[in-house]
């Protein structure tokens, strides 16, 4: 069944052709879309939706959360807010609720947070394992995630569980854990940082993992200066995440290659951490997402619209950057931006995902911030 969709009086296609649109319309059928352009050309289809002048834009692209998780962490925020920094180590309290909590409890919870993140306009999600930390717990989150989001990241290299050695947890990710879970997911991930793992362990992990096959993602630069972007863009990594700490030349490796620096405001100003220098990084021509990183320790938050708002009132990007790095960036990460059924554009044979705000622009995003602005969600072609 088709859908026209017009009165939109702002469109956002992320399409170079088509660029952005007034009075415009466009045709989903079924979970495509069907057709785009001016209001006064557009064909006839099955239902009709007026949208009253409102903006348009393609669904937001959450390229990096972690969603598969139990238990609460407000007692280390309230730590953080009362002047405690933020370490990685905070991880094994999630890990310890997670691996008690039942499949029932798991699945559920990450729904009601899918959910919420649909409903605020986010129709592409990433989620990663990485709170289980052993063979069976990984596997496990590893497959319930993939029963409800678009894509999983193995991340077992998120912390060395308390007690363990590093070197035989190294080993036991890039072998046995990595097989095991590979079925479930199409990347993997590790956080290479002070605290977690070092260049030499993280290397090891990734190498493993695209010999097995999957695309790389990195947690990297976050806490300090390191190799995180340097490691990404030397083994040809999707996306290297945070990037709070880039030197100059961390910028340029990242300006000349495919990896995309995933920025995370909303994690930075949980952690009190500075800000990125996203003008940096789009200045030298470097492609840049912005993600939520939703999870109970960091960045409990699944506003796509927050971390838009950030970038714009305290990164110095436009708007039309950080929506576009909001989608299309996002989507770039996550290498589903072209061919059919591409996410984060709004242009013929793309994914029928539509954000509809209440607003007459995707300024009022930034110009409105906390403002509720969602009218309308279309994911796949069913409005939500």
């Amino acid at each position: 069944m088709s859908i026209l969709i017009t009165g939109i009086g702002e469109l956002t296609t992320n399409d170079d052709e088509l660029g952005s649109l007034s009075d415009a319309a466009v045709v989903l059928d079924g979970e495509r879309i069907a057709w785009v352009g001016a209001a006064s050309r557009a064909p006839d289809a099955d239902s009709r939706v007026d949208v009253g002048g409102r903006a348009v834009l393609p669904g937001w692209v959450d390229s990096h959360t972690h969603l598969l998780f139990a238990g609460d962490r407000t007692a280390e925020f309230s730590a953080r807010m009362a002047g405690k920094p933020y370490q990685a180590g905070g991880i094994a309290v999630t890990v310890e609720a997670t691996r008690a909590a039942s499949d029932e409890e798991l699945l559920k919870n990450l729904l009601l947070h899918v959910g919420e993140a649909r409903r605020q306009g986010t129709t592409t999600i990433e989620t990663k394992t990485g709170y289980g930390l052993t063979v069976p717990d990984e596997v496990r989150a590893a497959r319930i995630a993939a029963s409800v989001v678009d894509e999983v990241t193995f991340l077992g290299a998120h912390l060395v569980p308390p007690g363990s050695d590093a070197g035989s947890y190294v080993d036991l990710v890039r072998g046995e854990m990595l097989s095991a879970v590979a079925p479930f997911v199409r990347w993997a991930d590790v956080f290479c940082e002070t605290g977690a793992f070092d260049e030499s362990q993280s290397r090891a992990v990734l190498k493993a993992a695209q010999e097995a096959g999957l695309g790389l993602r990195v947690h990297g630069n976050q806490l300090g200066p390191g190799p995180g972007a340097r490691l990404a863009v030397e083994l040809g990594a999707a996306s290297v995440d945070h990037c709070t700490h880039l030197t100059e030349s961390d910028v340029d490796s990242l300006a000349n290659s495919s990896t995309v620096a995933t920025l995370l405001p909303a994690c930075d100003l949980s952690t009190r951490q500075p800000l990125p220098d996203a003008r940096a990084l789009l200045d030298a021509g470097a492609t840049v997402a912005l993600a939520s990183n939703c999870n109970p320790g960091s960045s409990y938050t699944s506003s796509m619209a927050f971390c838009v708002a950030t970038a714009v009132l305290q990164m110095r990007m436009s708007v039309a950057e950080a929506v576009r790095a909001a989608t299309w960036g996002g989507a770039r990460a996550l290498r589903r931006e072209s061919g059919d059924g591409a996410v984060g554009v709004i242009r013929v044979g793309a994914r029928a995902d539509l954000h509809v705000l209440d607003a007459p622009s995707t300024t009022h995003l930034a110009y409105r911030p906390g403002v509720p602005l969602t009218h309308s969600v279309y994911h796949k072609g069913t409005r939500l």
